[in-house]
């Protein structure tokens, strides 16, 4: 019964494809002595109640680590990320995003890169990235002079890219962690490089696509800025996520220096002071309203003003990077406090500002921000729908491989394949990756090929005389798993940019496919050199390290574009 109910759950929540994945892995445990199949993959077969026991009663199947995960981890953090949207950051993000970004050439796409980069500070999902910020970012980006297809693109890689940003990272991360045996902080450490070179040379390719198309920027508004304004302007966009950890970690690590004993209601305290604060700032200017896309936007907004309508937004943020970076807590405890911020900001911010401006609206503030807590709370419950069932049938898939031995067939024939090639293992792994991710979401992906591939991988590598890394390897695969979103012809992140473009899905995804290139070649320099994803290195090799591989990394934009 409760098989049968997963498998329901999976086609109504996640489509046929991965249900049909789930049914070959159980059918081979059933029928896996059949002689109709070859001799080098059967094996003696389970019985019912064996199977059943295997699948539903221990930890190796459907209980398993990844629902583990996904129910007392991922969960906050969906739920975080859907307060935060509904408490208005999201429309906060895209405007200060296009304030900054959107007078440069090809502007709107610049600014949609950004705004999905900070998007990516909260949503662990790339298709929810492409609904939430592509709603808005797309249509500006086709009224500016880009195809529907390259305004898709455009949106949908950096999106993709959103999953890969620190410190979310989509549910993978979680699991990751769990895993390799790694904390979490040091998992940031290690994907913050390579993400951020990402993100950098995708803005680079935005702006050669602009200046093929001979585009110029959206009409600023009249202002006294001079050149280091517009410097300082331009470097927050690619700075914002680093420089808030950053942030974090060292101008507000005193405090734990200071006050070594502080309780949680000192800290709350703190909080509170900066909350009334910042909102009190944002209530000498008018709230952000939801614009229209398809509304012409003729001149920008004020970068510096909408700034402050909206900082109160990033002290949940701040919780949460503090929680982990400095107070060292568990990932769920660090949710769990950012989310009770988060929880606290919603209920009060309309009733606050009311009292701010001495609008006499208080009681009907209050029933406001109630009805947002309310549908943020159900908004994250029906975004983990996908997230819950993934990680619940990925489950069956681990039950089927440790049962059965499959890993080891499928690393013999994989390694046989390579001939003992790391490099060409690793082309067959990024393969693999994208065919499942065509039919599995990045989480199930992730879990499969990991679980498959990861061992293989390493002893391979140890055959070379080459360390990998573990955490190398499962950031390889993490990798390839998210760019499936945008591979054709079942790129879901495609067809999501597609939906709201007008454009032709296949064709989105194939140009989506080309910007992110670029994101593809990391995970094969990360396996060889793992310096790039911060181990071992100190701080200045890191900068190094960084500068290198961006102006690598900026020149293979300009060969894939041709310009």
């Amino acid at each position: 019964l409760g098989l049968a109910s997963l498998g329901i759950a999976v086609y109504r929540a996640l489509g046929l494809p991965l249900l049909i994945v789930a049914s070959v892995f159980v059918s081979y445990v059933f029928f896996g002595h059949s002689s109709y199949l070859p001799d080098s993959i059967q094996w003696k077969g389970a019985s019912f109640s064996k199977a059943l026991w295997h699948f539903w009663m221990q930890t190796e199947g459907v209980f398993g680590v990844a629902l583990g995960v996904s129910a007392s981890i991922i969960f906050l953090f969906v739920l975080f990320g859907s307060l935060l949207e509904k408490a208005g950051a999201g429309n906060y993000f895209i405007k200060l995003a296009f304030g900054l970004l959107g007078h440069m050439r090809g502007g709107p796409a610049k600014a949609a890169v950004v705004a999905s980069a900070m998007s990516g500070l909260y949503s662990g999902s790339s298709i929810s990235n492409v609904v939430t910020t592509g709603t808005f970012t797309i249509p500006l980006m086709k009224r500016t002079g880009f195809s529907a297809e390259k305004a898709g693109a455009v949106e949908v890689a950096s999106s993709t890219n959103g999953q890969l940003t620190p410190p979310v990272m989509g549910a993978a991360a979680f699991l990751i962690t769990e895993f390799v045996g790694i904390s979490y902080p040091e998992l940031m450490m290690n994907a913050v490089l390579p993400a951020a070179i990402s993100y950098i040379a995708l803005v680079y390719i935005v702006h050669l696509e602009a200046m093929k198309l001979g585009l110029e920027g959206l009409k600023r508004p009249p202002s006294h800025i001079t050149l280091i304004q517009k410097l300082i302007g331009v470097l927050f966009g690619f700075l914002a996520m680093s420089a808030l950890a950053v942030a974090v970690y060292y101008g507000l690590g005193w405090v734990k220096t200071a006050f070594p004993g502080m309780t949680i209601w000192a800290g709350s305290g703190l909080f509170l002071v900066a909350y009334i604060i910042l909102v009190g700032i944002a209530a000498k200017r008018p709230d952000l309203e939801v614009d229209d896309p398809n509304a012409p936007m003729l001149v920008l907004p004020k970068p510096g003003e909408v700034a402050l309508t909206g900082l109160h937004f990033i002290l949940p943020i701040v919780i949460l990077l503090w929680c982990i970076l400095v107070e060292r807590l568990s990932p769920a405890l660090s949710a769990f406090w950012a989310t009770m911020a988060m929880t606290f900001v919603v209920v009060t911010q309309h009733a606050l500002k009311s009292a701010f401006r001495g609008a006499p609206y208080l009681v009907e503030d209050i029933r406001h921000g109630l009805v947002d807590f309310w549908d943020g709370m159900i908004a994250g419950s029906r975004n983990m729908i996908a997230i819950a069932v993934a990680t619940g049938v990925a489950g069956i898939i681990i039950g089927t491989v440790s049962l059965t031995g499959l890993h080891q067939v499928i690393g013999e024939f994989i390694e046989y394949l390579s001939g003992g090639n790391l490099i060409v293992m690793l082309l067959l792994v990024a393969v693999m990756s994208l065919i499942l991710g065509m039919g599995l979401p990045t989480t199930a992906n992730y879990i499969v090929v990991s679980s498959l591939m990861a061992p293989v991988i390493v002893a391979v590598g140890a055959q070379s005389g080459l360390v990998v890394p573990l955490v190398a390897v499962h950031l390889f695969v993490f990798y390839f798993g998210i760019l499936a979103d945008d591979t054709p012809p079942v790129g879901l992140a495609a067809f999501a940019a597609a939906a709201i473009s007008g454009g032709d899905p296949i064709k989105t995804g194939i140009q989506g496919f080309t910007y992110d290139i670029r994101t593809a070649l990391l995970p094969f320099l990360f396996i060889f050199n793992t310096e790039l994803l911060l181990i071992n290195v100190t701080v200045t090799q890191g900068i190094f390290v960084f500068i290198i591989a961006t102006i690598a990394m900026l020149l293979f934009a300009a060969a894939t574009q041709g310009w």
